[in-house]
């Protein structure tokens, strides 16, 4: 039985037919899916339609692909670890993952893509085109599915748990890229160093750490980044922008990842522990930090003056030593100063915080150093020794001090006599 609609829509009119003889060639597949001719002779346009959701199709191919959404199924199965696919296009993509296989490069600064459309989306990383907008608070993203994870900020939908913690998160890749922290899997080597890595985003982004290649350049400083994440952070900068608070003190951060750090100034959490002295940190990345003091690796060298460091955040506060910049500035003295770091401490000087408290005496202090010098009273440990007398000191610029009565020295001199 054919059932015949008319609209004049744009002038055209338009003729649909339930489910096709397969003789006739046009069948549209399963259940009463439609097909829908144009009837403007110019073009003979034809769309399939999905009984399901009303979503159309040029071809009756795209349709199979489609309803695939809907039954679950997902027939391109890979031999090499099992994930199957609704589509064999997406399959084979999924092979260069496991053949390594990345044919797809930008032009702009190299990166490559198993891939077509990850290339287009990440185009746009230079472009600067988001057309996809939230319509919650109207951030815009370069792909459909970055849109989509967004969305689980406001709706609070974080549907992928680990099981061995229970921690959950918005996207399965970020799921497993966190199960590598509990397998301790790092399968993404750097050449050069020799350094590790759980994912390859984070391999590609270190790896311009030698080549010098920083291709994310802020519009409003002109200051470039080797990786997007760390200019979208730089540029809460310019925006003011702090949209992470905590519940306990109402501190506000520039990302989630700085929130959960600071959530174990009050929960007193420290989980990374170094293997070497048992010291524990609040996150990985100030523990390999503090791996550095063990291994005294230095791997962050200044070009202008030779001197190198344990972090490439601290090579780049030095590099302003040498260009004089000075970015952050207070608002309430106009003081400026080279890292948002040290502007936060002297905050502190306007609003009389001392955050740091000693559980012995109840002394406190504005900046951590301080207090942790000040433990080293209570404790006896003086770590700083000289080399000339063996005499040891509970902070270095004591020992820098002490060292001119060795070297003789006089760094002061009087300009009166």
């Amino acid at each position: 039985m054919h059932r015949e609609n008319e609209t004049s829509k744009s002038g055209m009119t338009f003729q649909s037919t339930n489910c096709h003889n397969p003789g006739e060639g046009k069948k549209a597949v399963g259940c009463d899916d439609t097909l829908v001719e144009d009837q403007d002779f110019l073009t003979g346009r034809q769309y399939y339609l999905c009984c399901e959701c009303g979503k159309s199709f040029t071809s009756s191919s795209n349709l199979h692909d489609h309803q695939r959404v809907h039954t679950g199924e997902r027939p391109y199965e890979c031999s090499e670890c099992g994930k199957s696919f609704k589509r064999k296009y997406h399959f084979h993509c999924h092979q260069r993952v496991h053949t390594g296989e990345r044919p797809y490069e930008c032009s702009e600064c190299g990166k490559s893509f198993t891939c077509s459309s990850h290339l287009h989306c990440h185009l746009r990383v230079h472009t600067g085109e988001s057309p996809y907008e939230c319509s919650e608070c109207g951030k815009s993203f370069t792909s459909n599915s970055d849109l989509r994870k967004h969305q689980r900020v406001h709706t609070g939908e974080r549907p992928y748990d680990c099981g061995e913690c229970g921690k959950a998160f918005t996207n399965s890749s970020a799921l497993r890229d966190h199960q590598r922290v509990h397998t301790g899997e790092r399968p993404y080597d750097c050449g050069e160093c020799e350094k590790s890595f759980t994912n390859r985003s984070a391999l590609h982004c270190h790896q311009r750490v030698h080549n010098g290649q920083r291709p994310y350049e802020c519009r409003e400083c002109g200051k470039s980044y080797t990786s997007s994440s760390a200019l979208r952070y730089h540029q809460t900068v310019h925006t003011g922008e702090r949209p992470y608070e905590c519940s306990e003190c109402g501190k506000s951060f520039t990302s989630r990842s700085d929130l959960r750090k600071h959530h174990r100034v009050h929960t007193k959490a420290k989980p990374y522990e170094c293997i070497e002295c048992g010291k524990s940190f609040t996150s990985s990345s100030d523990l390999r930090k503090h791996h550095r003091v063990h291994t005294k690796a230095r791997p962050y060298e200044c070009g202008e003056c030779g001197k190198s460091f344990t972090s490439s955040s601290d090579l780049c506060k030095h590099h302003r030593v040498h260009t004089g910049e000075r970015p952050y500035e207070c608002g309430e003295c106009g003081k400026a100063f080279t890292s948002s770091s040290a502007l936060c401490k002297h905050h502190r000087v306007h609003t009389g915080e001392r955050p740091y408290e000693c559980s012995e005496c109840g002394k406190s202090f504005k900046r951590k150093y301080d207090f942790h010098c000040h433990q080293r009273l209570h404790t006896g440990e003086r770590p700083y020794e000289c080399s000339e007398c063996g005499k040891c000191f509970i902070k270095r610029s004591s020992l820098i001090q002490h060292h001119r009565v060795h070297s003789g020295e006089k760094s002061y001199e009087c300009g009166k006599c």
